[in-house]
């Protein structure tokens, strides 16, 4: 891959600023820099999703890309055909072999032009040999196997699988599809130590050239053999040879001298300035050395060597607008499915929440978690049932997937009209996002800054009842920290789905529902790990 003259902007917000990079074929690539740099950008650009506004990503003409993003998009949601079809279509092995057939067959043709028939079987042959015609089951089994998909779903349409079980399943079929380029964003997610181990395995043997955003240290120090820092502070990138571990020792030994000439830099201005403003109003011999102190100081100026800012972390409070009741929701025997003739997602829950009270909803993959939390929050109606909100509840939602964000609108149009612009930007600068940032448009942000809008919305609505599906996923591990400390101390009372052990922990989970069966219990560390464990193998 070639990198020319590469330059990117949104708005007046510059991500790249003339790259030139030759990136070897045939390596892991780990791509790293602070939140903002410009990592899934990169991405997309590749792809094609993206142009930039000069300079080019040049590909050689059979490089087939293959993209697992943080986030899927819609179309996953409304394919209808099993998961072990659509898992077979990542090779096109069964539309060759029809075609392999029909040239075999006009062979028998009277007229038929022998030649160009053979060399058209040859090159199917080819492709056939490519994709592995004669073991391709075999090794779809193995990923099947080896990534954690519970043959049980196999059968079931791709429409009817949960969100994570929907991200297993897009990525077997990227793996088994074998691209000469592959792209992962945040690959570990929702894959539990067996798995995790099985995908270390898998790209550290691949015959092709894998690209890696993570925040997993340990795997990408497993699997990357170099890595691409996209330096935020200069809009370049540079390639270090070695995996992660390898570039912080070289990128703070890098920093280090940096500072260090910074720092002589800096004094030899303050030299320089310290006899301009001394003699540039004299004459003689003294005005000469100010007039050449003075263009020596101008000549450091446009060389000064700046130093990157340490990474700033959000800063996030959580008001509540008023007091919640004792009991602030009372559920009694609702039932909800989305289809009539499917079966129960919800059968039969009833539960009361208490003031105050953390309460963390555990279940498999498909279980009705954020179902539940949709019912809730009135965007799906119960078939039976009754769900009673107190008089005083007002209720914040941070939905999985993001949709209380609207795609098409800036960041700043994201935030309720009512309140005033100066406010808005100032929560937002919190949350990282300053200067024209604002005016960036959702659709082009990545999942963790997506994530970051979704949490600075959340900390405006002055809710004194969360509801929060899976507020870890794309954030960094500092930021998640965060966040535990701000739901720990929040009084108002939270119902989180979650199965990060270190976050539930945290924030303080009083009481446990799990799904399906309704069974209420106070918090237990072995559920979340078992949980997890079920949720990362199915």
């Amino acid at each position: 891959m070639e990198i020319v003259n590469l330059t990117m902007s949104y708005g007046t917000q510059t991500i790249y600023k003339d790259v030139s990079i030759h990136i070897p074929e045939k390596e892991n690539i780990g791509i790293v820099g602070v939140n903002g740099a410009g990592k899934t950008t990169l991405f997309k650009l590749i792809l094609g999703q993206e142009m930039p506004d000069e300079g080019s990503i040049k590909l050689s003409n059979t490089n087939r890309i293959g993209w697992l993003p943080q986030v899927f998009e819609d179309d996953i949601d409304n394919i209808d055909i099993s998961v072990y079809e659509y898992l077979k279509s990542g090779r096109p092995v069964e539309i060759l072999e029809e075609k392999l057939q029909k040239q075999y067959e006009s062979l028998g043709n009277e007229n038929a032009d022998i030649d160009k028939i053979y060399k058209k079987i040859d090159s199917i042959n080819n492709k056939l040999a490519y994709w592995e015609s004669d073991s391709c089951e075999t090794t779809l089994l193995k990923i099947v196997d080896g990534i954690g998909i519970s043959i049980d779903i196999l059968d079931h349409k791709v429409s009817e699988l949960s969100g994570g079980q929907k991200s297993k399943v897009a990525f077997a079929r990227l793996l088994y599809s074998k691209p000469e380029i592959l792209l992962l964003d945040e690959p570990t997610n929702h894959m539990d130590k067996d798995s995790k181990s099985f995908i270390t395995n898998f790209i550290k043997n691949y015959h092709g050239t894998v690209f890696v955003i993570s925040h997993d240290e340990e795997f990408l120090n497993e699997v990357t053999t170099k890595t691409l820092f996209i330096d935020k502070r200069t809009k370049k990138m540079r390639l270090f040879d070695g995996n992660y571990e390898r570039f912080l020792k070289l990128e703070n030994e890098i920093e280090q001298n940096i500072e260090n000439e910074a720092k002589k830099q800096q004094a030899e201005e303050d030299k320089l300035r310290a006899i301009v403003n001394k003699y540039s109003n004299t004459s003689g011999k003294r005005k000469r050395l100010a007039n050449d102190r003075e263009k020596k100081l101008n000549k450091l100026l446009e060389n000064k060597i700046e130093v990157l800012d340490k990474e700033k972390h959000i800063n996030i409070k959580m008001t509540m607008d008023q007091e919640l009741n004792n009991m602030p929701i009372n559920i009694e025997n609702i039932y909800f499915k989305y289809n009539e003739n499917g079966p129960y997602v919800i059968e039969n829950l009833s539960f009361s929440l208490y003031k105050g009270e953390k309460f963390l909803i555990l279940g498999q993959n498909g279980a009705g978690k954020s179902t539940l939390l949709k019912l809730i929050n009135n965007i799906l109606v119960p078939e039976s049932g009754n769900i009673s909100i107190g008089n005083k509840v007002k209720i914040g939602y941070y939905a999985q997937e993001f949709e209380n964000l609207d795609e098409n609108l800036q960041i700043i149009e994201n935030f309720d009209k009512k309140l005033s612009i100066s406010k808005v930007r100032a929560v937002l600068g919190k949350f990282l996002f300053t200067g024209d940032d604002v005016y960036k448009k959702i659709s082009v942000l990545s999942p963790g800054e997506r994530a970051r809008v979704a949490l600075a919305k959340l900390s405006m609505t002055g809710a004194n009842l969360l509801l929060l599906d899976e507020p870890t996923n794309h954030l960094d591990p500092k930021t998640q920290e965060i966040i535990g400390e701000v739901f720990s101390t929040f009084k108002g009372s939270i119902i989180v789905v979650s199965h990060n052990l270190d976050f539930v922990k945290k924030i303080g989970i009083e009481r446990v529902l799990q799904l399906p069966t309704g069974k209420i219990g106070y918090y237990d560390e072995t559920q979340v790990k078992y949980y997890q464990s079920i949720n990362e193998t199915n």
